[in-house]
């Protein structure tokens, strides 16, 4: 929901699929993205399951984690003929791991990933809904993937990798995944990109960090708008890192703001 809030924002049409309970939150959720300028119709709601809640914690250095109710409404995702319809006609699905930690909503994940269009996983690496074998049959169905530094280090674990660096460690995971694209967001150091077979990196921009929620979804926004409006892959990658910082630089996972706020990062860098 936040990286469709943030494509939005900065001027990409998007879609979003999810569920909501039939209860006050729900009404609440669909009015403040009708609000905030997204379609809500592909958004169900569900008549026993309540509308989700996460509970965000954050620590004295602003780094947040997160307790994810369970179980809830977007636990119970429906495949409708809408929702195939409007899967087919997309340029770009983008799905997480996490959202398919309950079977029905995974099977309705994995049928809208059998249609021809480029596919990017956001690594959402969540204990306990981690399991390896749910986190690579997703990841294999990708074309594009997105994940922080600590998820990598979790696969090369998996795989007894620990003593590769940093890049190697990337190059093997494009690899063992058929990755066309991995991109690797490491906080307040920037992120590394890896595309046919060339590493991309940016430092990452310096700013007073208010909070950290949402930071990661701004920087995939950026980063998948970047890509659509045929920006190279270095500038991309420095267009997501601007849109990253300039949100933790906000209180909120979704502040109100101008994609002219992040192009004047960019400026004054």
């Amino acid at each position: 929901m936040n990286v469709a809030l943030h494509l939005n924002r900065i001027g990409q049409k998007v879609s979003i699929s999810s569920k909501v309970g039939k209860d006050e939150r729900g009404k609440k959720l669909l009015a403040f993205l009708e609000d905030s300028g997204l379609q809500t119709d592909l958004i169900q709601i569900d008549e026993t399951l309540p509308t989700s809640e996460v509970l965000v914690h954050l620590d004295e250095n602003n780094n947040a984690t997160y307790e994810i109710c369970e179980p809830v409404a977007w636990d119970n995702l429906v495949l409708t003929d809408s929702l195939k319809s409007q899967a087919k006609t997309s340029g770009l699905i983008i799905y997480g791991t996490l959202a398919s930690r309950n079977p029905e909503t995974r099977n309705t994940i994995l049928h809208l990933l059998e249609n021809d269009v480029v596919k990017l996983i956001d690594v959402n690496l969540r204990q306990p809904y981690d399991t390896r074998e749910i986190v690579e049959q997703l990841i294999l169905k990708s074309d594009i993937v997105k994940l922080n530094d600590e998820e990598l280090g979790v696969f090369g674990q998996w795989y007894n990798k620990h003593k590769h660096d940093e890049k190697s460690l990337v190059k093997w995971f494009a690899e063992e995944y058929n990755s066309k694209m991995v991109c690797v967001t490491k906080g307040d150091k920037g992120a590394l990109l890896y595309s046919d077979g060339e590493f991309y990196e940016h430092p990452g921009f310096k700013v007073d960090a208010v909070d950290t929620v949402g930071a990661g979804d701004a920087f995939l926004a950026g980063f998948i708008a970047a890509l659509l409006e045929g920006k190279t892959n270095d500038k991309a990658l420095e267009f997501a890192c601007a849109a990253g910082a300039f949100v933790a630089s906000k209180a909120g996972a979704t502040p109100e703001y101008d994609r002219k706020e992040i192009e004047q990062l960019l400026i004054s860098k």
